[in-house]
Protein backbone atom coordinates (compact mmCIF):
# COMPACT_ATOMS: atom_id res chain seq x y z
CA UNK A 1 0.00 0.00 0.00
CA UNK A 2 2.80 2.41 0.76
CA UNK A 3 4.66 1.52 -2.91
CA UNK A 4 1.20 3.08 -4.33
CA UNK A 5 0.90 5.74 -1.96
CA UNK A 6 -2.41 4.52 -0.33
CA UNK A 7 -1.17 3.81 3.08
CA UNK A 8 -3.85 5.56 4.65
CA UNK A 9 -6.59 3.98 5.68
CA UNK A 10 -10.08 4.39 3.94
CA UNK A 11 -12.60 6.50 6.15
CA UNK A 12 -15.70 4.12 5.91
CA UNK A 13 -18.90 5.33 7.90
CA UNK A 14 -22.55 5.71 7.51
CA UNK A 15 -23.06 8.17 5.18
CA UNK A 16 -19.53 8.81 3.41
CA UNK A 17 -20.96 7.26 0.42
CA UNK A 18 -23.73 9.48 -0.40
CA UNK A 19 -22.15 11.51 -2.96
CA UNK A 20 -21.34 8.85 -4.88
CA UNK A 21 -24.78 7.05 -4.54
CA UNK A 22 -26.84 9.96 -5.15
CA UNK A 23 -25.49 10.37 -8.37
CA UNK A 24 -27.21 6.79 -9.78
CA UNK A 25 -30.69 7.67 -7.72
CA UNK A 26 -32.54 8.67 -10.64
CA UNK A 27 -31.68 5.49 -12.70
CA UNK A 28 -32.23 3.74 -9.43
CA UNK A 29 -35.52 5.30 -9.20
CA UNK A 30 -36.44 4.84 -13.24
CA UNK A 31 -35.55 0.95 -12.86
CA UNK A 32 -37.58 0.26 -9.80
CA UNK A 33 -40.59 1.72 -11.20
CA UNK A 34 -39.70 -0.61 -14.00
CA UNK A 35 -39.68 -3.66 -12.14
CA UNK A 36 -43.58 -3.33 -11.51
CA UNK A 37 -44.79 -4.21 -14.77
CA UNK A 38 -44.83 -7.25 -16.42
CA UNK A 39 -44.59 -6.13 -19.92
CA UNK A 40 -43.10 -3.05 -21.75
CA UNK A 41 -46.27 -2.17 -23.50
CA UNK A 42 -47.70 -1.32 -20.11
CA UNK A 43 -45.00 0.16 -19.07
CA UNK A 44 -44.76 2.75 -22.05
CA UNK A 45 -48.40 3.20 -21.89
CA UNK A 46 -48.35 4.17 -18.18
CA UNK A 47 -44.99 6.13 -18.88
CA UNK A 48 -45.98 8.17 -21.78
CA UNK A 49 -49.68 9.08 -19.16
CA UNK A 50 -47.49 9.90 -16.62
CA UNK A 51 -45.16 11.90 -18.17
CA UNK A 52 -47.63 14.63 -19.97
CA UNK A 53 -49.36 14.71 -16.39
CA UNK A 54 -45.93 15.09 -14.14
CA UNK A 55 -44.60 17.80 -16.51
CA UNK A 56 -48.09 19.97 -16.24
CA UNK A 57 -47.78 19.79 -12.24
CA UNK A 58 -44.21 19.71 -11.66
CA UNK A 59 -43.89 23.51 -10.88
CA UNK A 60 -39.95 23.29 -9.36
CA UNK A 61 -41.23 25.40 -6.51
CA UNK A 62 -37.54 26.37 -5.56
CA UNK A 63 -37.68 28.85 -8.47
CA UNK A 64 -40.35 30.30 -7.72
CA UNK A 65 -41.96 33.12 -5.10
CA UNK A 66 -44.95 31.56 -2.82
CA UNK A 67 -47.31 34.03 -5.21
CA UNK A 68 -46.17 33.07 -8.38
CA UNK A 69 -46.12 29.18 -7.71
CA UNK A 70 -49.78 29.47 -5.89
CA UNK A 71 -50.86 31.13 -8.77
CA UNK A 72 -49.45 29.05 -11.44
CA UNK A 73 -50.79 25.68 -9.55
CA UNK A 74 -54.19 27.51 -9.64
CA UNK A 75 -53.66 27.58 -13.33
CA UNK A 76 -52.93 24.23 -14.35
CA UNK A 77 -55.46 22.50 -11.73
CA UNK A 78 -58.11 24.77 -13.67
CA UNK A 79 -56.91 23.38 -16.97
CA UNK A 80 -56.72 19.83 -15.58
CA UNK A 81 -60.73 20.01 -14.47
CA UNK A 82 -61.68 21.22 -17.70
CA UNK A 83 -59.64 18.18 -19.61
CA UNK A 84 -61.20 15.83 -16.86
CA UNK A 85 -64.72 17.14 -17.40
Amino acid sequence: MEVIGNEARQVTGRWLNNRAENSHQPFRRRERAMAKFRNVKSLQKFVSDHASIHNHFNQERHLYNRQIFKFNRAAALAEWRQLAA
